[in-house]
């Protein structure tokens, strides 16, 4: 009991600057305060996610091939969860096509990038921008063609953060030095990502719509089980040096991602279990979370 109590201690240090910033969003939305969530979304897609994925990617001590590696297994592992989902979906009675991506894509972002930084340093930072980079690209593309039988693949190559991640990796492997000014210019612009997206994603949890929280609770609790067991078992498979597996592990094994309900929002009806999805699998996560890490690695 008291090296239970030991570890949620010590990670709810960790957790504690990903809290405050989450806090201030919940805050903001519970006083009713206008919020440009719009702005701010586009602002962090367009202009600070890919400065930071393009700093991460040129900065980094992981080898290409680790960064291939990581890219390969979030590929793999986000198919291999759509599957079980789709599965565990149809056995619950709950429509496939309108929550499947609910289920099966991790907030790889909002939450992935600042808790993999958390616990892994560095090299946890690096492979969470990679995976979140891969993340990005089939839920834009992928993800939005079965929610709403439309996606431009051709549109989401050209995207920013697809940009970022093929020029670094260009350069990278060239070995074409950056000028410190652009370096310096995407760390800055880079900066914004974490404390704005955990902000939004407080404000979102406390403003959208808790109609759907009962069917939105079955989609959480399976996103975090396919998360923990797809998670696992491409990890098993593919074999990639012990760090960088945790590292991947840890952002399959994160929440519905808050994009999900945007989309279901938009193009289906059922935003409102999306929305309780989002609500219930992030609080059972973040109550979980010192288990997760344990599990992953990182203690």
């Amino acid at each position: 009991m008291a090296q239970l109590t030991g570890i949620y201690a010590s990670v709810a240090m960790m957790l504690l600057p990903v809290l405050i910033c989450t806090a201030i969003g919940m805050g903001w939305g519970y006083r009713n305060i206008p919020y440009p969530l719009g702005f701010v979304s586009t602002l962090v897609t367009v202009v600070a996610i890919p400065g930071l994925v393009f700093h991460t990617l040129v900065t980094t001590r992981l080898a290409p091939q680790h960064i291939l590696s990581v890219a390969l297994a979030a590929t793999c592992g986000i198919a291999v969860m759509g599957v079980i989902s789709a599965v565990l979906l149809r056995l619950f009675g709950l429509p496939v096509r309108p929550l499947v991506t609910t289920s099966t894509f991790p907030n790889a972002g909002n939450l992935g990038l600042p808790l993999s930084e958390l616990a892994f340093g560095d090299t946890g930072l690096s492979v969470a921008v990679a995976f979140f980079a891969v993340c990005s690209f089939l839920q834009h593309t992928v993800g939005v063609h079965i929610v709403a039988s439309s996606a431009s693949v051709k549109g989401s190559l050209f995207s920013p953060v697809m940009i970022a991640a093929v020029l670094a990796v260009v350069l990278r492997a060239l070995d074409i030095t950056v000028p410190v000014w652009a370096l310096e210019s995407s760390r800055l612009l880079g900066s914004l990502t974490v404390p704005l997206m955990l902000i939004s994603l407080g404000y979102t949890l406390v403003t959208i719509s808790h109609g759907g929280i009962r069917q939105g609770a079955y989609v959480g609790m399976i996103r975090l089980l396919v998360g923990l067991v797809g998670g696992t078992l491409v990890i098993n498979i593919l074999d990639q040096p012990p760090d960088i597996a945790r590292a991947t592990l840890l952002q399959m094994m994160m929440p519905v991602a808050v994009i999900n309900y945007m989309y279901a929002e938009r193009f289906t009806d059922r935003g409102d279990t999306a929305a309780g999805a989002v609500l219930s699998s992030t609080a059972v996560f973040l109550l979980l979370c010192p288990l997760a890490f344990w599990y992953a690695g990182a203690l």
